[in-house]
């Protein structure tokens, strides 16, 4: 029996606990704030349950053989009291996460070793604890190797395809080159394509473009071709769509992960002399919005 706990059932943490628990070789536990009764999915497959112990108090959790963390990436050292009960010598910890800093988030919390870094792309939206809806299949990458690659086989009964990659800093750097355009919607409150025109794709145009030179210099392979599909993708956001998880939480009131996205463009441009100034102007233009705001950096 393979023991696995998540921690943070938001809507991407509670489907693919609800997705593992499938498995009965597995021994699901969700570490949670707010207590349930259990988890209801409705996936493009059709409604999936699973009945997971739920546990609130930290102090109740035994080790593990594996951590799956969800939370928002501001939410890193709020995991601590849970890992302090989760961890054995033997604990792998897969970070599921916006951005391209896993590791450096929670270095000082789990050995460098056992952290397995996780790019998810799963559409879902939680409507309350235990209910979610999965819009689109999910897809998961993962670095290759045996830490990896042990991860992607928990998948391997679920509808998430999960796959290692040798190259996996381009895979990261892919996604957030395409979520980087976020934060435009995310400060207008407005789809960009109702509103396009050649000032506003400058604006998208260097926010992308910034991204992927500053990709590159980390050593991510980003092909000029994506730059531009994200480019037109972005003309063509239909009103009433949205920037995703960031223009979600700006409408909640609830803190964005504004510098996992966007913020950290900056900061890695600083570090590789590479000038980002779209990106800093929106992230400064956000933040002076009063939008709820963590600087993790």
């Amino acid at each position: 029996m393979t023991t696995i706990a998540l921690i943070g059932p938001g809507a991407i943490g509670g489907t693919v606990a609800a997705w593992l628990a499938q498995d009965p070789s597995f021994d699901v536990t969700v570490c949670a704030r707010t207590p349930f009764a259990d988890l209801q999915v409705e996936t493009p497959q059709g409604l999936i349950t699973a009945t997971p112990k739920v546990l609130t108090n930290p102090t109740d959790a035994t080790p593990v053989d594996w951590v799956l963390i969800a939370t928002k990436t501001y939410d890193a050292d709020a995991t601590k009291p849970w890992l302090d009960h989760l961890l054995a010598d033997h604990t792998r910890v897969a970070i599921i996460q916006n951005g391209v800093e896993h590791q450096r988030l929670f270095a000082h919390l789990v050995p460098p070793a056992r952290i397995v870094p996780v790019i998810i792309n799963l559409p879902a939206a939680r409507s309350a604890p235990g209910r979610i809806v999965q819009h689109r299949h999910g897809i998961i990458s993962v670095p290759a190797g045996k830490n990896g690659e042990d991860f992607a086989a928990l998948f391997a009964k679920t509808e998430i395809e999960a796959s290692a990659h040798t190259d996996f800093v381009s895979e990261a750097w892919l996604k957030l080159t395409g979520n980087s355009i976020a934060i435009v919607p995310s400060l207008t409150l407005r789809a960009t394509g109702p509103v396009w025109n050649p000032d506003l794709e400058a604006i998208v145009r260097g926010v992308v473009e910034e991204c992927a030179a500053v990709g590159r210099a980390e050593g991510a392979t980003i092909p000029q071709s994506f730059v531009e599909s994200t480019i037109e993708t972005s003309s063509k956001m239909a009103e009433g769509s949205s920037g995703g998880s960031l223009h979600a939480d700006r409408l909640a009131g609830h803190p964005m992960e504004i510098d996992a996205r966007n913020g950290v463009i900056v900061r890695l441009g600083q570090k590789h002399g590479i000038p980002t100034p779209m990106n800093k102007v929106l992230v400064t233009l956000l933040a002076a919005s009063g939008a709820p705001w963590i600087e993790t950096a």
